[in-house]
């Protein structure tokens, strides 16, 4: 057996394979009610680099700590799956989570990084679906972390069409670039 490392073109293939995996274990996860607001997205090359440059300037223009930190961990990735929920409609539980006393009081609006409020429940099926992405990595062994900020500049960015998002970015490499930051 050779000791070769993959390469490159190799590593590509693979992210890509590991990608696709991620999101039919997103697509795949449980939500509540059987009714699916999750929305699923890959991006690999110059949009993960395109990606990176925004954050950066995003967190520079707004004040933002950590902006430039997470972004240099995309812009040493081999992908994002961004991961979603778009047009959530409420669970009709009435349970007030949302801050709303009655679902049908919940008024939608653009805020300043998401749109909300969202149905905790619909939160809950995007968790469990992107817990399910990251457990499929972890089982290929590919590096992630779920990232807050690339989420927040995907979506102003237009990079996946969702109301509220997260993005983890892939990585290959002998130790995770998205710890010891």
């Amino acid at each position: 057996m050779s000791n070769q490392k993959l390469s490159e073109f190799d590593v590509q293939e693979a992210i890509k394979d590991v990608a696709n995996l991620m999101g039919v274990a997103a697509r795949t996860a449980p939500k509540s009610a059987g009714k699916d607001f999750v929305v699923v997205k890959a991006i690999y090359g110059e949009d993960v680099i395109k990606l990176a440059k925004e954050m950066v300037s995003y967190g520079e223009q707004m004040g933002k700590k950590n902006f430039d930190r997470d972004g240099d961990n995309v812009k040493n990735s081999l992908a994002v799956l961004l991961i979603g929920i778009k047009d959530a409609v409420s669970l009709g539980l009435n349970c007030g989570a949302c801050g709303y006393d009655r679902c049908a009081d919940r008024i939608s609006h653009q805020g300043s990084e998401f749109d909300g409020p969202q149905c905790a429940f619909r939160l809950l099926d995007m968790g469990i679906a992107i817990g399910s992405a990251v457990k499929t990595a972890g089982i290929m062994n590919v590096d992630n972390r779920i990232m807050y900020r690339a989420g927040v500049v995907a979506k102003k960015m237009g990079l996946i069409d969702a109301d509220f998002v997260m993005g983890i970015p892939l990585s290959v490499t002998g130790k995770s670039i998205y710890f010891d930051r």
